[in-house]
Formats: C-alpha cells, structure tokens, sequence
C-alpha cells in the first residue's frame, strides 16, 4: 500500500477461516503471538467478509492491548502511538470489516501516508490490468521476506518476519513508511 498510488479492497469475496483477515501476530517476549478477532461464525456455508459479525461476548479488546502492551510497552515508539490505537480497542465494533477499516485509517494516519482507494461492489475472480495482492489475506501463501529492522526481542529469538505493521510501527516510528517503501513484494 505505501508504494501503491490507490488501492481497491475486496469487499465481496467471501470469508475464510485462518486467514490475516481476523488475525495478526505480533512479537511477544515468548517469541511470535497471534491476536485472533473471535467471529461470529455463520450457518450458512458462504458468508461474505462484509457481513462477518465480531463475536463480542467476553473482553478480546482488552486482552489484545495488554499483549500488545507486554510486547511493545519498551519499544522505542509504543507510547509516541499509544493514545492513537487505544480508541481502537476501546470501541465495540459489530462488523468485522468496519473494525479493520478503522485500523486502516489510524495506521494511515500513524504512518502519515496519503492512501486513495476504492471498494469492491462485485467480485471477480481475476481482474484485468491491475496487481492483485488478495492472496495476501491468506497469511499461509505470503512468501514474502522482508529487510531486517530491529525488534524488542530480537536478542533472544532474533528477527521475526512478516508481522503486524504495529511491530514496525512501535520499532521504527517516522521511519517505519521509508522502511514500507523500500521492501519487495512478489
């Protein structure tokens, strides 16, 4: 998305179990952590990522920010964007992707990246003239490697790769979007 003038998210496919849209993992002082957004899981077989509803019933927010607390609270940025995020684990949300565009706008705003983009009104299953990136969604088929940058605990399980943009983010802080710029994606 930093290297990209607009981006188009995919508002029509439908949910998938185990993939980045629910999750993320961050690094904890016991190494890699997942932060699963629990769901409300649908009875019918297809269920679009739109209409996924966030099951709400014990405090997942609260537990995520104090993981989060516990991973970052001696990076070097976390207190710099604490009081951005914190609202965002404060609010109760009813669907999945109004949280995650919600993410997406303080993220932006963190990084200050100008980022134009449009929705989905139908799914395709390919698209013309543009680079799909929608398999990113499903963490297992992301190859991707990224360049080295210091981590909180890299001294004890060294770098780990491909994490939330919060690890970078409260790592690197104003150079987390130059950091963005230069990486590859295949």
């Amino acid at each position: 998305m930093a290297q990209s003038e607009n981006i188009t998210f995919e508002m029509e496919d439908n949910f998938q179990k185990q993939t980045n849209r629910n999750r993320t993992y961050i690094y904890s002082p016991n190494g890699i952590q997942l932060l699963n957004i629990p769901i409300k899981h649908s009875k019918s077989t297809h269920q679009k990522t739109k209409d996924v509803l966030i099951e709400n019933e014990f405090d997942w927010q609260k537990q995520h920010f104090k993981s989060l607390e516990a991973a970052y609270r001696s990076s070097p940025f976390f207190e710099f964007f604490e009081d951005d995020i914190l609202p965002i684990f404060e609010k109760k949300h009813t669907y999945l992707m109004d949280l995650n565009m919600e993410v997406l706008d303080t993220v932006t705003k963190c990084l200050r990246m100008k980022l134009q983009f449009g929705k989905t009104s139908e799914y395709f299953h390919e698209v013309q003239n543009v680079s799909d990136f929608r398999y990113l969604a499903n963490g297992k088929k992301d190859q991707n490697s990224f360049e080295k940058y210091p981590q909180v605990f890299d001294d004890k399980h060294g770098f780990i790769n491909n994490l939330s943009i919060l690890d970078l983010l409260f790592n690197e802080g104003k150079f987390a979007m130059d950091y963005l710029k230069t990486q590859k994606i295949i």
